[in-house]
């Protein structure tokens, strides 16, 4: 589409306002500014000031028999709870009359407002009170705007549309769009997220793609008249122009534009109203500030020595005792590391486990990899020493004390200002992964940095195929997963700490690139500026190269409760837009801890299977386990059918019923409820039935460790704590879930003296759930996820 963006005419909007002192437009400004980026329509306007004459002739050349005044004040954002805003007969004197008690009545309603909720005060009047309070709010009022009356085309719920930018902390500019108005906070609570408004990264988007967001809201659907007895307010075409030139916008102004001229901070117009089809801005803000230069970048490809290094050294590895860096040194070895390859930093010994030591930093020679295990007060000098002696290429910091509370934060301050002082050197200086982390497993590099001790955390070091990474914020997190993983350790697993350097977004950007990698497993607790956005970057890098991404993001919190200004922050607040940039990117945003585990597991063994669409099969040997698969269809925004078995399935079901006398009372449908009186084989058969049919995409069964025909049985006094034969179910289930090109996802909802049946069956790679319900969820959610990667990149589908 091509745009009527006069970028020159915003420009000097921003620069008069600047020089006069102000980081926001008045409200006739904003008109002004969407004026020039091609608005079709904007609303006839005057401003009235304080003590000027106000002629007959300015009132009469309005259309119509009403005027709007409102109030301007760069501070009275919320114009509507202070009386600032009011519509009046166009008479010349019912105009002055309502400009001068406007006037009077915005201060002291603001100033009381103020004063009721403090925590809604802007900063300029946060010590102010009284009538000191009264007067700095009259002070900063500049007038009543005077603006056309335009009665809307529809009066009902729903009529009016909320567009903004808005500059996020973590992923950049943004863009919402939703049901506009005074009621647009109560839309954004009282609707499920994406349904009121819905928000995307300018970066990521374009028009028609934030155009078929908003399609699915119910903003558009009143807007377009597809609600009963509604009538189409605006066109489609309208739409596209409006978010594209929003975009556009956001995207030049944008802190990532090296030649911004200015940033937007936010532009909000809420509403725009619909007249005669035409999209009119009724009310606006716009807040803006100068561009800040960049900091120095890091090196990526240097992660490359971290996790596959060449050569190894460790600071802080006792001679006496296990301390952290004693237990590195131990896991290193352990994991595979040549000793040979490994130099450690201690004054008074020789060799430690096998590996040479010299006395300081100042007798190490160059390594891929520094591990520093020491106090964090001695961190930011041992930096120094490595960056002026070009010790190492990448550097892990396990310490903490570096940020984590506030008597940490000054340390913390100094250390990032050396790195960033090393980046900005000739060569980049080294990566720094930490401070404050566990450290990092690499498999392909045979690296275990982790100071946990193998006794407390037992590795899977086989050399059994891996196709996951991991990256988490947490190293406690970390710990836990790679233990829950059906396909064992992580091919990587790397915690980031306090992302002093690294960040989670620098690793799924390199890891996107390698061919190892089919999923990608995150937690993340918070983000460095704009790395959110570089994360997305990432990760529609690898879905586009065929992987899979799996995030956790902690820190959900009632947002936008403290905003100041804008509705924006309050409907589309920090969660609700981290969560829209990251699905759109490409990721699968789990909301639980349990979510997380169902889903990696789900995505590490599902991932070469063919997923094709939603209509499942399910297989059961009890009653309520069918019904369960039948009400279970729906999850959390996605769903899956049942499936219409074909003419030849319902045959070759009917035949193996008949073959196993159970043709009587089992009735070949799905779900299938085979009973208790089904032996192993038939299980397995009729899996391979169901998954020979063209309209099922994927089935759902349960493992049935309490039917009678069984051999799989528990055992508690056992030696393996169950019983079982080579033919029996479980076995022939893992082997199906592995041969058979169609998702299959198990169950079993039985006692715990049956958890070391459904253990022997996870060892075998197959994640088994602990009831139908959660099965069916979380098929329901990946199956979806698949589909929608396979729209991304229909190439790798």
């Amino acid at each position: 589409m091509e745009l009527s963006i006069d970028y020159s005419q915003i420009e000097s909007i921003f620069e008069a306002a600047a020089n006069q002192g102000r980081n926001q437009l008045y409200e006739y400004e904003n008109y002004s500014l969407l004026e020039a980026s091609g608005a079709e329509s904007v609303p006839l306007t005057r401003l009235w000031t304080p003590g000027a004459r106000l002629a007959n002739s300015d009132i009469e050349s309005f259309p119509g028999q009403k005027v709007v005044l409102k109030i301007v004040s760069p501070f009275i954002v919320h114009k509507t709870d202070v009386g600032g805003v009011g519509v009046v007969e166009k008479t010349p004197g019912k105009v002055r009359s309502g400009c001068r008690r406007m006037l009077d009545e915005s201060v002291e309603r603001y100033s009381t407002y103020l004063e009721g909720k403090p925590h809604r005060c802007p900063r300029r009047y946060r010590s102010l009170s009284g009538k000191v309070l009264r007067k700095a709010v009259s002070q900063d009022i500049h007038g009543v705007l005077i603006c056309e009356y335009l009665p809307p085309d529809s009066m009902a719920f729903g009529n009016e549309l909320l567009v903004s930018l808005r500059l996020t902390r973590e992923f950049g500019m943004v863009i919402t769009a939703g049901l506009g108005g005074t009621d647009t906070e109560l839309y954004a609570a009282s609707f499920r997220s994406g349904q009121a408004v819905v928000s995307a990264s300018t970066e990521l988007v374009s028009g028609d793609e934030f155009l078929a967001l908003f399609q699915n809201t119910i903003a558009y659907n009143k807007l377009g008249g597809l609600t009963r007895g509604g009538k189409r307010l605006v066109s489609d075409f309208q739409l596209l122009e409006c978010f594209s030139s929003f975009i556009a916008m956001g995207r030049r102004y944008s802190p990532q534009n090296p030649e911004a001229p200015y940033v937007i901070e936010e532009l909000e117009i809420n509403p725009f109203a619909f007249c005669d089809y035409q999209m009119v801005p009724l009310d606006g803000l716009c807040r803006f500030s100068q561009p800040k230069p960049l900091a120095p970048g890091r090196s990526l490809e240097r992660i490359d020595c971290l996790l596959r290094p060449g050569s190894v050294a460790i600071l802080g590895v006792s001679s006496s005792k296990v301390n952290f860096g004693r237990s590195i040194l131990r896991n290193l070895l352990a994991a595979g590391y040549p000793a040979e390859k490994v130099r450690l930093v201690n004054p008074s010994a020789q060799e430690i486990d096998g590996a040479k030591c010299v006395p300081d930093l100042a007798s190490l020679e160059r390594v891929d990899l520094l591990v520093v295990a020491v106090a964090a007060e001695q961190v930011a000098g041992i930096i120094d020493q490595v960056v002026e002696g070009d010790k190492a290429q990448s550097v892990i910091l396990i310490p903490g004390g570096l940020g984590e509370t506030e008597d940490s934060k000054e340390r913390a301050e100094q250390v990032v200002s050396k790195i960033q002082a090393a980046h900005a050197r000739p060569g980049g200086g080294p990566v720094f992964l930490g401070g404050n982390c566990l450290g990092a497993i690499s498999h392909p590099g045979k690296v275990d940095t982790f100071f946990v001790p193998e006794s407390a955390a037992p590795k899977d070091r086989s050399q059994r195929k891996r196709n996951l990474a991991l990256i988490s914020q947490s190293g406690a997190f970390a710990l836990v997963r790679m233990m829950k993983l059906v396909t064992g350790d992580p091919l990587y697993n790397i915690t980031v700490g306090n992302q002093m350097d690294l960040t989670i977004g620098d690793f799924v950007n390199r890891l996107s690139k390698d061919d190892l990698v089919d999923v990608i497993g995150i937690y993340a607790e918070g983000f460095k500026d704009l790395d959110g956005l570089h994360l997305c970057r990432g990760i529609r890098k690898a879905v586009l190269s065929g992987k899979e991404v799996v995030i956790y993001k902690a820190g959900r919190t009632p947002e936008g409760k403290l905003a100041t200004s804008g509705h924006t922050a309050s409907v589309a607040g920090d969660y609700a837009v981290c969560v829209a940039c990251l699905s759109q990117a490409g990721a699968l945003v789990a909301q639980t801890f349990d979510e997380f585990d169902a889903l990696m597991n789900l995505a590490s063994v599902l991932h070469n299977k063919k997923v094709e669409g939603n209509q499942v099969a399910g297989v059961g040997s009890a009653g309520f386990e069918a019904v369960g698969l039948a009400d279970y269809l729906e999850a959390q925004d996605s769903h899956l059918a049942l499936a219409r078995l074909s003419r030849a399935t319902h045959e070759n079901l009917n035949r193996l019923l008949k073959q196993n006398r159970l043709d009587g009372f089992v009735e070949a449908k799905n779900p299938l409820d085979l009973t208790p009186a089904a032996n192993d084989k038939l299980h397995a058969q009729a899996i391979e039935v169901l998954a020979a049919d063209t309209q099922v995409d994927s089935l759902v069964v349960s493992y049935d460790t309490m039917c009678p025909n069984t051999e799989d049985k528990p055992e508690p006094g056992g030696a393996l704590g169950y019983r079982d034969s080579e033919g029996s179910f479980g076995n022939m289930l893992a082997s199906l879930t592995a041969r058979l090109d169609k998702p299959v996802v198990v169950f079993n909802d039985v006692g715990r003296v049956h958890d070391p049946l459904n253990a022997k069956l996870e060892q075998a790679g197959v994640p088994v759930f602990s009831n139908c319900g959660r099965a069916m969820a979380s098929l329901s959610r990946y199956t979806a996820y698949r589909l929608h990667l396979a729209a991304i990149n229909p190439d790798v589908a």
